[in-house]
């Protein structure tokens, strides 16, 4: 397949890199200490909003600079998580500051230990889609509350992209 042949190749995690480090500079996303079960914590219930993150306010300089020495390896898995910076008070969950990348020392099986950052799926998704040239995006109806995301990562890393796709649902048997 095409598509795992983009998804895998270490330029592909290049270009999201870049688009990282673009949404760093346009004040979009920040690098977080904040360990996963912290952000689980602040991150609110479908009746109650979230907290910010007490590091979500650093500066652009300091958080290129931590992203990147989260690139170069310097830090321990866990340690940092580059999030996007949307609303924790957002009555979709799923909007609530999510993680973009995470440090993971683990073997890629095309780019072998060149990375040790990887971006999460829902910030490599629509800029896959874009960087292969996809209109719209169909995925069954369990994404439907990811639609936001999407069209949120698309939106600020759009300056970037060859295409701007569409992500829509569909129910299984009505297809």
């Amino acid at each position: 397949y095409e598509w795992e042949n983009m998804y895998y190749a270490s330029d592909f995690f290049g270009r999201l890199y870049e688009i990282a480090e673009s949404m760093i500079m346009k004040g979009v996303a920040y690098v977080d200490d904040q360990t996963a079960e912290e952000m689980r914590m602040n991150r609110g219930t479908l009746t109650t909003p979230g907290t910010n993150s007490p590091y979500r306010d650093r500066s652009v300089e300091e958080n290129l600079d931590l992203f990147r020495r989260m690139k170069a390896g310097e830090f321990p898995e866990g340690r940092y998580a580059l999030r996007a910076k949307i609303d924790m008070a957002a009555a979709n969950v799923v909007m609530r500051d999510p993680a973009m990348y995470r440090i993971l020392y683990k073997e890629h099986w095309r780019t072998g230990n060149k990375w040790c950052i990887y971006p999460m799926y829902d910030f490599a998704h629509p800029i896959g889609d874009a960087l292969e040239g996809i209109s719209h995006s169909l995925c069954s109806l369990e994404y439907e509350i990811h639609r936001p995301l999407y069209d949120w990562v698309v939106e600020k890393s759009a300056h970037m992209l060859p295409a701007r796709p569409r992500q829509i649902e569909f129910a299984r048997l009505n297809m």
